[in-house]
């Protein structure tokens, strides 16, 4: 799209969505960085910090773990990683994590970001999970309305331990 306004009425409609690749990253760490918490915490300077190709290659390595990236025109405007989780509690049953949801700011509300958590749901249920669970900074109160807009309830209380800079 090279910074064309998309003028679809449906944007969504258009979107493909599927896995990530290694050349994505670049496009991928500057969506993480296209807001007000990611600003602070990601780096997309050119070259990209190798922190960045390595985790990429234990996701890609790791057959629990998808990162989906959605494109219009083949411009990456949304992505999330998908985790999958064995647990004993609620009779064995797997879950999946939904972390790193983003869509582009400037297309936030025409339903890219619904389409991609959608697929991501879809692809739980097709391996077997019984709950997709995710958390959400209490800095973004519209994420939290989005979650909630697709039936997500905030039934616990999210905690994190910070350990530190990443190395």
């Amino acid at each position: 799209m090279n910074g064309e306004q998309v003028t679809s009425a449906a944007p969504a409609e258009a979107l493909i969505i599927r896995p990530a690749t290694r050349d994505d990253v670049p496009a991928i760490v500057r969506l993480l960085a296209d807001d007000f918490l990611g600003r602070q915490r990601e780096d997309p300077s050119d070259p990209l910090p190798a922190g960045y190709r390595d985790a990429f290659t234990a996701i890609e390595r790791d057959p629990n773990n998808e990162l989906l990236i959605g494109e219009l025109d083949g411009e990456l405007v949304a992505m999330l990683q998908l985790t999958f989780t064995p647990s004993l509690s609620y009779q064995g049953s797997w879950r999946a994590t939904i972390e790193s949801v983003r869509t582009a700011e400037r297309l936030r509300g025409r339903g890219i970001g619904a389409a991609i958590m959608r697929d991501a749901i879809a692809r739980a249920r097709a391996r077997g999970c019984g709950m997709v669970q995710l958390t959400t900074n209490k800095q973004r109160p519209d994420a939290r309305r989005f979650y909630e807009r697709l039936g997500f309830q905030a039934t616990h209380e999210g905690m994190k331990l910070s350990l530190g800079e990443a190395t």
